[in-house]
């Protein structure tokens, strides 16, 4: 199958009036270059996710991207977009993916229908991506969320990653990342000790954080003893910490070193049930490519799921699930900094955005409280990209100086998560989409695969 990207939306917003009800429909040909400098969301009950609350009948104002003002008597700015809730809606934070491989306009325009805010392209982007998407996403010029992005590196050729083989390499390896912009360093399973090591030191001479793997010769204990702040899937615990028996008992000890470096772990449970269901079993994968949502993933990347090797594996994996279910639960109940992501879109059974929403019905269904679950994807994110990259405005809380990222749903997230699958509207880069036109993004984007798959 031969066939040719090209453009499905130009500059697309949703402010088309100077007052947004209820039942209104915006206009789709609208520039986001016309967006209003200001908006108010008027009567809108706000879920802030600083701590678990609701604030009803508020004025919410954004002025250039931020929040400038949450309360119930406020100043509204002179000529300001008006977002009328008419008090029946709910305004919470957007939500982040912090761990995705997405680098098309196409992904980020779904990321964006299904209210992801921010993600953390977790390595194997094209330049292309880097120096141009990523810019006109983060500047708003097209529908996205604000895109952040991790340079992976590995010992070997293994993986197919950058390799570094001596601590020269890695110290040249981290003026190279900064240089061209990246937010992350990510470590991969087969560097040296010696190569972990100095990528850490350079890392925090030139203020790039170092997240990633599980390195087989290191062990994550040393690695956040050392400086690694993140883990990027709760599935590396299993590789370099916990003994093979799985033993439960070993789980607060495990936490205790999390917890004194301060480290942030990705409670990705939807990518490793994803892995589970269809290890072994080929027709698994055949189910996921009849999914409806499957309209929305790049007809290439639907090549790659049918040529994926799990489900050539021998055994289960619902022992290590149920684990990994058990550890997480855990981990959230003591505090551990959970941070929401799915690995979407490379793995099977994984389509941008819909994935997320995903795990977080998964996280909850594992014990966690709503309120727990949806700060994973929005509260810690935050305060995870804040902390370790410079620069970084605040976002994932509906507070002043953060970043208007913002949810309007039906109903309260805190009673019923799934109402964030479907929202009213998103804003994001100052740019505010209604439901009508966040709907036209997913059927634009089905249709150029469609047109695309049409020809041989």
């Amino acid at each position: 199958m031969i066939w040719n990207k090209h453009p499905y939306i130009s500059h697309v917003a949703a402010l088309a009036a100077a007052i947004v009800v209820l039942g209104y429909s915006a206009p789709l040909s609208f520039s986001s270059d016309s967006s209003a400098s200001s908006v108010a969301f008027v009567h809108v009950n706000v879920i802030p996710m600083d701590k678990e609350r609701m604030l009803e009948d508020q004025t919410v104002v954004v002025e250039h991207g931020f929040i400038t003002a949450v309360g119930t008597a406020v100043s509204i700015p002179q000529n300001a977009q008006i977002i009328d809730g008419g008090g029946k809606l709910f305004l919470s934070p957007g939500l982040a993916d912090m761990h995705t491989h997405s680098e098309t306009r196409e992904d980020l325009a779904i990321y964006l229908a299904n209210g992801v805010t921010t993600v953390l392209n977790m390595g194997g982007a094209s330049s292309g991506f880097l120096t141009h998407t990523r810019t006109a996403a983060n500047e708003g010029r097209i529908p996205s969320p604000h895109v952040y992005i991790a340079f992976r590196v590995d010992g070997t050729p293994q993986y197919g990653e950058f390799i570094v083989i001596t601590p020269d390499d890695a110290r040249s390896l981290v003026h190279f990342a900064k240089t061209n912009g990246y937010d992350f360093i990510k470590v991969y399973n087969n560097l040296s000790p010696e190569c972990f090591d100095a990528l850490v030191a350079e890392g925090k001479r030139e203020h790039i954080t170092i997240v990633g793997h599980g390195v087989t010769r290191v062990g994550l204990k040393r690695q956040l003893a050392t400086g690694q702040v993140m883990v990027a899937h709760t599935e590396e615990f299993l590789y370099t910490v916990f003994s093979e028996k799985l033993n439960p008992d070993e789980i607060p000890a495990v936490i205790d070193f999390i917890k004194k470096d301060d480290a942030f772990v990705t409670a990705d449970l939807n990518t490793y049930a994803t892995i589970a269901k269809q290890w072994g079993k080929p027709d698994v994968v055949k189910s996921f490519l009849q999914v409806p949502e499957v309209k929305y993933l790049d007809p290439d990347m639907r090549l790659t799921w049918k040529q994926d090797d799990y489900v050539r594996r021998q055994g289960t994996r619902d022992p290590q699930l149920r684990f990994l279910t058990e550890f997480t639960k855990a981990m959230a109940d003591a505090g551990v900094q959970l941070i929401a992501g799915t690995d979407a879109p490379p793995m099977p059974g994984l389509v941008p955005g819909f994935s997320l929403h995903d795990n977080l019905s998964l996280l909850e269904k594992a014990g966690l409280s709503r309120y727990q679950a949806l700060s994973t994807a929005t509260r810690v994110p935050g305060e995870f990209i804040s902390h370790y990259v410079p620069g970084a405005k605040p976002f994932g809380t509906v507070a002043v100086g953060s970043h208007a990222d913002l949810i309007l749903s039906d109903d309260n997230p805190l009673d019923d998560l799934r109402t964030l699958r479907s929202p009213v509207g998103v804003m994001v880069h100052g740019n505010w989409y209604s439901r009508a036109v966040l709907q036209q993004l997913r059927s634009n984007v089905a249709k150029e695969y469609a047109e695309a798959c049409s020809f041989d």
